[in-house]
């Protein structure tokens, strides 16, 4: 009986983001104005490239999520390291090295929340909301609070959609953005349900005492979630530097909203435990096409705010149902 009902819950799990994406899509499907375009290859083209960078930090914070964490820097450190690509970029840093620096500096952030909240056992929410405030202000400073502009690269071409003319409305070719974040989700999820380390994410989120007792080393688990969870921020900074071409300290504002509800909107439970990467990838996607039919719809930018608000706090109260009837 009860393997019945976690088949019946697994089933839930995996249906629920696919069943939310296809209510949205039918929302804007629905508008026969809106439709023709909508439904494009063009657009899909469009809406898969915007949906890259928060599909690549929600692998981060899946991780920290079902690890019983959170982390509210995101969108900081994101702009952080858009910055410090493009900076390294303007003083002629083989694209090679500024990759891997890049990501460097988003693994950096990552430890240092990490090994904060595992040392002196603090509150993510407090150590990654005073987080949040440093890396943008790293921003600025590394940036002179302006953009930073570098040379044409081959970087720039990670989030270029390629419109071809003599076929305006094909979906392919897509940006190589897009092979990216599919290729690291795959591989993400066979860590998460395949390997020590992922096992050990789902048991710290679950219960961290029992997991201690166990012969877990929390303390330095957590740390290695927030790091690895900061090399996919710092991929997602450098995504972000692709698809502007340029450095901006004042992007992102709001991103970590975004993949959190992404996270949470694909099944993970914000009381740690639970979770899957297709599901994040599905909320991530999710996000995409509410913003993209918002915009061909025609509806104000406060209206697609108060939308996605709307969103979040019932992806927040659906976690709060699911983690009820569990415990029930």
């Amino acid at each position: 009986m009860a393997s019945g009902k976690s088949r019946i819950s697994t089933v839930i799990s995996f249906l629920g983001p696919l069943l939310g994406l296809a209510f949205v899509m039918g929302v804007f499907i629905s508008n026969p104005e809106v439709r023709p375009y909508f439904l494009s290859g063009a657009n899909f083209k469009i809406v898969f490239t915007q949906t890259v960078i928060v599909a690549v930090c929600a692998l981060g914070m899946t991780l920290i999520i079902v690890g019983g964490g959170i982390d509210l820097s995101l969108g900081s450190v994101v702009a952080l390291t858009s910055v410090v690509g493009a900076t390294l970029l303007a003083k002629a840093v083989s694209p090679v090295w500024v990759v891997v620096l890049t990501i460097g500096a988003g693994a950096l952030i990552g430890l240092l929340n990490g090994v904060t909240i595992a040392a002196f056992r603090l509150l993510p929410f407090i150590v990654t909301l005073g987080m949040m405030g440093v890396a943008r202000g790293l921003a600025k400073w590394l940036a002179h609070d302006q953009t930073v502009i570098y040379p044409e690269t081959p970087l720039n071409n990670l989030m270029k959609p390629d419109m071809r003319p003599e076929a305006p409305d094909a979906l392919f070719p897509l940006p190589p953005g897009v092979w990216i974040a599919l290729a690291l989700a795959l591989l993400m999820t066979v860590v998460m349900r395949r390997t020590v380390f992922g096992r050990y994410i789902f048991a710290i989120g679950a219960n961290e005492t029992a997991s201690r007792f166990s012969g877990i080393r929390v303390q330095r688990h957590k740390a290695i979630i927030y790091t690895v969870a900061g090399m996919f921020f710092g991929l997602g900074g450098l995504m972000q530097m692709s698809r502007l071409t340029q450095g901006d300290p004042s992007v992102a504002i709001g991103l970590e909203l975004d993949v959190i509800a992404a996270v949470v909107i694909g099944g993970a439970s914000l009381n740690g435990g639970s979770g899957s990467i297709f599901g994040s990838m599905i909320g991530a996607l999710m996000m995409a096409v509410l913003r993209n039919g918002s915009q061909q719809s025609g509806w104000p930018t406060y209206f697609q705010e108060i939308i996605i608000g709307i969103v979040i706090i019932l992806a927040v109260g659906i976690d709060k149902l699911r983690h009820g009837r569990a415990k029930s």
